[in-house]
C-alpha cells in the first residue's frame, strides 16, 4: 500500500506542476463538510501525530499533542496561503522521495501543516512555514536536507476547528476568526491569547489531510497552539 501510495503521489505532483494546483469549481469546493471531533479518515490509512482530546466546546475542541516532530521549510513570503503551501509541499515531497542527505525515501504522513503569520494588510505578503510530520521510525535520526529544518515540539496544546472542502485564501481567515470567536468566554481563551503573543512562528496553523484529488470527505483544521497553564481548567 505504501509503495502504491508513493507512486500515486508522484503522479499527482507531476500533474500539479502542469496544472499549477488548479482547484475544482466552487460547487465541488463547497460540497464537503467536516464534522467537529471526527477523526480524519486519512489517519486510518497513513501515520498522523498522536493526540488526546481533553475538552470540547461549541465549535472547537482542545487537543494535547504528544511531542510531534516536523520537517519544515524556511519561511515563505507570499500573499497566498494556497500558493505558499503548494511551494512548500513540493519541497517536502522531494524530501520524502529521497532528495535528502541520506537518499532515503520516507513514508507519506498527514497532515501537511502551514503555520501562518499574517501580514498587516490585504496586499502585503504574509509568512508561511510548511511542514511534514516525520514518521516515528525516522524521528530518532531524520535525514537532513538543504532548505529544510526540524521542528521538535514538546507536549503542546491546540484549540482546533475542523472544516471541509478545499482550503481557499478567501475563507481560511474566516475559519481562523470563527475558531477564535468560539473560544471567547471559555477557560481556554486566555491561554490561546498568551500562546499567540509568545509564538513568533505563527498566529494560527492550517492542517490539510487530503490529496488535491480527493473531492469528498475532505478534512481541514485550524490550530491555535498554546502551552498549558496551571490555572487552566476543563
Amino acid at each position: 500500500m505504501a509503495t502504491s501510495l508513493r507512486h500515486a503521489l508522484s503522479s499527482i505532483i507531476s500533474i500539479l506542476l502542469l496544472a499549477d494546483f488548479a482547484l475544482p469549481s466552487s460547487s465541488a469546493v463547497d460540497g464537503a463538510v467536516a464534522t467537529l471531533g471526527s477523526y480524519p479518515p486519512t489517519c486510518e490509512r497513513i501515520e498522523c501525530p498522536s493526540y488526546d482530546v481533553i475538552d470540547k466546546g461549541n465549535g472547537y475542541e482542545i487537543r494535547r499533542y504528544n511531542s510531534p516532530l516536523w520537517m519544515s521549510t524556511s519561511s515563505i513570503e507570499d500573499i497566498s496561503l494556497v500558493n505558499a503551501t503548494r511551494i512548500g509541499f513540493l519541497q517536502l515531497f522531494d524530501y520524502i522521495d529521497g532528495k535528502n542527505e541520506y537518499g532515503e525515501k520516507i513514508e507519506m504522513t498527514a497532515p501537511v501543516i502551514t503555520q501562518v503569520s499574517p501580514s498587516d494588510g490585504p496586499f502585503c505578503a504574509s509568512s508561511f512555514i510548511v511542514s511534514f510530520y516525520v514518521p516515528k521510525k525516522n524521528q530518532a535520526n531524520p535525514p537532513p536536507a538543504e532548505g529544510l529544518h526540524v521542528q521538535k515540539w514538546g507536549v503542546v496544546y491546540a484549540a482546533v476547528r475542523q472544516f471541509g472542502g478545499f482550503v481557499q485564501d478567501s475563507s481560511v481567515g474566516e475559519e481562523a476568526a470563527a475558531l477564535y470567536t468560539s473560544l471567547q468566554g471559555s477557560n481556554w481563551a486566555s491561554a490561546v491569547d498568551k500562546g499567540q503573543k509568545v509564538n513568533t512562528t505563527s498566529v494560527y496553523t492550517v492542517a490539510q489531510y487530503n490529496s488535491p484529488f480527493e473531492f469528498s470527505g475532505r478534512v481541514n483544521e485550524i490550530w491555535m497552539m498554546f502551552d498549558m497553564e496551571e490555572d487552566s481548567a476543563i
